[in-house]
C-alpha cells in the first residue's frame, strides 16, 4: 500500500494545486477501475460471500472489520473462511491458493493473513475466485473477503464498505490526485452497507460531508486497543509502525496516556531492516522507554527481535451489534 501524500487530506471543495494538476491522471485511474468492476464475475460461490472493502488507498480499518465479521459469524454457528490477497507475501500469486498456518513466515503470506488466522481459516490468493473455491471445498459455510471490493473475480452477496471517519474520502479525487480507488458514487452504488469507524463527532462530520453514505445501512464502530494489562498513563514509549497511517497508531498511544518520546513511521507492509530495528532498540534503551508497535507490525518482526517490542492489539467495537446482525442474517435465512 502507498503512503498517502499530505495534499490528499485537503477538503473536497478546496483541492490543492497538485491535486488539480493530477486530476486528469486520476480520471484515467477511475475509468480503468470502472471498466474492471463492470466485468462479469468468474464464479459465484454456493455459500454467502461477504466482501469487506474500501474506496481509499488504505488505512480505513478493513482487517479489524473482517475480524469482527468473522467473530460474529462464528457466534452464529457459521464456519466462515477468510480469503485475502496477502499484501507483502509471495503465496497465492500463481493461481494456487495457500491455506495459512500460524507458523507461516509473513514473507510468504503477508502480515494481515496472520492476524486473520487467529480467528478463522484463511486462504491467500490473488485469484479471489480460486481462493473461494478452495474455501468451499474445505467446508466453509461462508467466505469473508478482506479487500477485493474492486476485484470482479468473485460474485459478492454482501459488500460492506469501510470508511475511516477521521479522514473520510480525503479530497474526493482518484489516485494519484487523491486517495480514491474509484469515485465515491460509483463505489457506493455497489455497497450494501457502510462501516463508519471513528469517534462519534468524526462520524457525524463525515456523514454531513458525504450524505450519500446514509443511503446504505450505517454500521458505526470504533477500532480500540485491547486491554493487555498495562497502565499506559505516563509510560514512556518509543513507537514504530509500518501501516498505511502510522499517525493513527501514535495517536492511539497518546490517547491511552502514554508519553510518546519518539514515533517512527515505515512503509505499509514493508519488512523492517535489521539496522533500523537496532537503532529503535538503542533509542528506547537511551530514553528508558518501552518499544511499542502494532500487532500487524509485530507479525513481521524477525524471530530474533520478537519480545523486544510490545505489540498493542486492537479490535473493532460496534456501537450496535444488532445493526451488523441485520445485514448478515438475511444471507443465512432458511427457505
Amino acid at each position: 500500500m502507498m503512503r498517502a501524500p499530505r495534499f490528499w487530506s485537503n477538503p473536497p471543495d478546496r483541492p490543492g494545486l497538485l491535486a488539480r494538476l493530477l486530476s486528469p491522471l486520476g480520471a484515467l485511474y477511475a475509468a480503468a477501475t470502472a471498466r474492471r468492476v463492470a466485468r462479469a464475475p468468474d464464479w459465484r460461490a454456493p455459500v454467502p460471500v461477504i466482501c469487506i472493502g474500501n474506496l481509499t488507498a488504505g488505512g480505513a480499518g478493513k482487517t479489524p472489520t473482517a475480524i469482527a465479521v468473522l467473530e460474529r459469524l462464528s457466534a452464529m454457528g457459521i464456519d466462515a473462511h477468510a480469503v485475502t490477497r496477502g499484501h507483502g507475501g509471495t503465496a497465492g500469486r500463481a493461481g494456487v491458493p495457500h491455506r495459512v498456518s500460524m507458523t507461516d513466515d509473513p514473507a510468504l503470506t503477508g502480515d494481515e493473513p496472520q492476524l486473520l488466522a487467529a480467528f478463522a481459516t484463511v486462504w491467500v490468493s490473488a485469484d479471489r475466485a480460486a481462493g473461494a473455491r478452495a474455501a468451499v471445498a474445505a467446508g466453509a459455510g461462508a467466505v469473508v473477503l478482506d479487500d477485493g471490493f474492486q476485484n470482479p473475480g468473485l460474485a459478492k452477496d454482501l459488500s460492506i464498505l469501510v470508511v475511516d471517519a477521521e479522514t473520510g474520502f480525503g479530497n474526493g479525487r482518484p489516485i494519484p490526485a487523491g486517495p480514491l480507488r474509484e469515485h465515491v458514487p460509483a463505489g457506493l452504488a455497489r455497497a450494501d452497507a457502510v462501516a463508519l469507524l471513528g469517534a462519534e463527532g468524526a462520524r457525524a462530520r463525515t456523514l454531513a460531508q458525504w450524505p450519500a453514505l446514509s443511503a446504505r445501512p450505517v454500521l458505526a464502530g470504533r477500532v480500540v486497543p485491547r486491554d493487555i494489562g498495562i497502565d499506559w498513563a505516563g509510560q514512556r514509549v518509543v513507537a514504530f509502525a509500518g501501516i498505511a497511517r502510522p499517525e493513527k497508531f501514535f495517536a492511539t498511544l497518546r490517547g491511552l496516556g502514554a508519553d510518546v518520546v519518539a514515533a517512527h513511521g515505515f512503509p505499509d507492509h514493508a519488512p523492517f531492516p535489521p539496522r533500523a530495528l537496532r537503532r529503535l532498540s538503542a533509542e528506547a534503551a537511551r530514553a528508558g522507554a518501552m518499544l511499542v508497535t502494532t500487532e500487524k507490525d509485530a507479525v513481521r518482526l524477525p524471530a530474533s527481535f520478537r519480545g523486544r517490542a510490545m505489540p498493542l492489539p486492537v479490535h473493532l467495537e460496534w456501537q450496535d451489534d444488532a445493526a451488523l446482525d441485520a445485514v448478515l442474517a438475511p444471507l443465512f435465512a432458511k427457505g
